[in-house]
């Protein structure tokens, strides 16, 4: 499925912090760039911030409510008080941010994410998701072609199915 700008790639750099809370700045520096995010620094301090943030982050994709999965993203977007603003930067043409291009790392990470959330919410509301394994608190926005995805990863999806059918075994 494709997504806008902030509908995917941001959902996907919220999902990452809430995945990562003890990555190291170069680990989030690299699962923010492989998310498309354009940053070329983030010292240990923002990266304490995105990893707080990321806490944060985290009952959007558990909470199994849709009116109240909103009210936590409107929330967030309260809170990062983001306004848009056309970027251009990195040769690319004209876009939306939801933070100036001098912000600081931190503001500009949380307005990124609480964008994200809130433009994907607002396309697919069900596309946000916590994984379905008992054990595994791994969340993920749901890219899939017809929006059913149950679990994090096929290794989970695995276990389950594995242990469901020796359930039915014995």
């Amino acid at each position: 499925m494709h997504f806008n700008p902030y509908g995917g790639p941001a959902a996907q750099v919220a999902a990452g912090l809430v995945n990562m809370p003890g990555a190291s700045a170069a680990d989030l520096l690299r699962m923010m760039r492989d998310a498309g995010m354009s940053l070329t620094r983030l010292t240990d301090a923002d990266a304490a911030e995105a990893r707080a943030w990321g806490r944060r982050l985290r009952p959007v994709f558990a909470e199994p409510d849709p009116d109240r999965r909103i009210d936590l993203v409107n929330d967030l977007l309260a809170e990062t008080a983001c306004r848009p603003f056309i970027s251009r930067h990195d040769g690319l043409p004209a876009h939306l941010h939801y933070a100036a291009e001098d912000a600081a790392l931190p503001p500009r990470i949380r307005a990124f994410t609480a964008g994200g959330l809130a433009h994907l919410l607002c396309e697919d509301g069900g596309r946000l998701g916590t994984c379905g394994r008992d054990g595994c608190d791994v969340v993920f926005v749901d890219t899939s072609r017809n929006g059913r995805r149950r679990f994090c990863s096929t290794r989970c999806a695995t276990r389950v199915h594995v242990a469901e059918h020796r359930a039915r075994a014995s």
